[in-house]
């Protein structure tokens, strides 16, 4: 992983539009123009890592201190290339983050959409369900969660 740039922004708006199209479209939800704008709107290159394999972009995750809660973390962007999913790169990269926040003995909380396969890898590291919606699933780990 490496700190993102601002210039990064353009490479994970295309790669979220392309891992989330099959859960919004099977929400009702996609949106060409929608799926890449609020990628754009929510980018902070600060609280961004570029995930990279062999030198290649494969990836972005963001770990956004919390506004209201100094001691939450919010997990965004969390967005990997399809032909590596399933590998166990996603589950190293997060392993990684939560060995971070366990550290810090921060709460980290995240969303994921309804019948996104992603949810049993956040179970999996010790997310929880706080609350849900018809289209988004609020998850939360607490620091002393245990993961593999």
């Amino acid at each position: 992983m490496r700190p993102a740039e601002p210039a990064d922004v353009e490479p994970i708006a295309e790669l979220r539009a392309v891992v989330m199209r099959p859960d919004l479209e099977r929400l009702g939800r996609y949106d060409e123009h929608r799926v890449r704008q609020r990628l754009r709107d929510g980018f902070s290159a600060r609280h961004t890592s570029i995930i990279e394999t062999d030198g290649s972009f494969a990836g972005s995750v963001a770990l956004r201190p919390s506004e209201t809660d100094e001691n939450v973390h919010w997990l965004e962007h969390f967005y990997l290339a399809p032909a590596l999913q399933g590998r166990g790169l996603g589950a190293a990269v997060l392993r990684t983050l939560l060995t971070r926040t366990d550290a810090d003995s921060a709460l980290v909380r995240l969303n994921v959409l309804q019948g996104s396969p992603a949810r049993r890898l956040y179970e999996r590291h010790g997310f929880t369900i706080e609350c849900q919606d018809p289209v988004d699933i609020f998850m939360v780990r607490r620091p002393d969660s245990v993961h593999p």
